[in-house]
Formats: structure tokens, C-alpha cells, sequence
């Protein structure tokens, strides 16, 4: 089991990085609350990361996050270090959020996913209803 979370992490990051190429990352909270209030549609992976200890404002603000992502069908996916996410984002600030938005075909009438962001819908679907969702431990760079 452990194998297949690395394996995952390398998942997720490779997913970040061809979203981050592609100009469809958005990073950071407030960022992430900003697009998904204007379209949620277009959002298809939420990346969590565990905010710093004691920053119970951001807390509140990924709880919040979190149900409107599951009332709205985006994939939430925690991972266990905000300093790691922030290196793949390569933010110079410390970041617990990154939103992963759609790719679509050139006409707009339909999605495009990648090999790795459908094999990270696949683990999304297979923990949908599941009280406490796995963390993915992402590797180091």
C-alpha cells in the first residue's frame, strides 16, 4: 500500500506540473475560492495540503473548500506537505492549495484528461464516499 501512495505522489505531481505548464493551475486559498466561486465547472482536481499549525483561519477556509468542492463534483486530493506542494508549484511562498482546472478540446465541447489525471479520477472515485480521505505523500524534488 505504501508503494502505491509514492507511486501516487509521483502521480499528483506530474499532474501538477502539465497543469502548471499548460496555465491551469491556481494557486494559493484565496485564489482557488476566487475561481470555483466564478466557475466551478471548470475545476477538476482541489490539491490540499495541511496548513501551518495554528492558522486556524486558513483551516476554516479548506474546510469550507472542501464541501463546496464535494457539492460541486470536484476531486479533493490531500496531500501531506504544504512545503512539498509549494516546491512542484514552485512558490516561493508556503501554499496548502492548488486548483487543477480542465483541459478541453480545442472547440470547448469536450474535456481532455491525461493518463495521470484520469488514473488520479480513478483513486478520486474510488474514495468519493469515504469518511477520511487518504493522504498522498508527495516525493521529494
Amino acid at each position: 500500500m505504501g508503494r502505491q501512495i509514492t507511486n501516487l505522489g509521483r502521480t499528483v505531481r506530474n499532474v501538477l506540473l502539465k497543469a502548471q505548464n499548460d496555465k491551469r493551475t491556481i494557486v494559493g486559498v484565496a485564489g482557488a475560492v476566487k475561481t470555483l466561486s466564478s466557475a466551478p465547472e471548470d475545476a477538476l482536481f482541489c490539491i490540499l495540503a495541511p496548513p501551518s499549525i495554528g492558522d486556524s483561519a486558513t483551516h476554516m477556509q479548506e474546510v469550507l473548500l472542501q464541501a463546496f468542492c464535494f457539492e460541486n463534483d470536484i476531486y479533493i486530493i490531500k496531500v501531506d506537505s504544504s512545503e512539498k506542494l509549494s516546491r512542484i508549484l514552485g512558490s516561493s511562498t508556503l501554499e496548502s492549495c492548488a486548483l487543477v482546472q480542465k483541459a478541453w478540446t480545442t472547440d470547448q465541447a469536450e474535456e481532455l484528461l491525461t493518463t495521470a489525471e484520469e488514473n488520479l479520477v480513478d483513486h478520486c472515485e474510488a474514495f468519493w464516499d469515504a469518511p477520511n480521505q487518504p493522504v498522498v505523500r508527495l516525493p521529494e524534488l
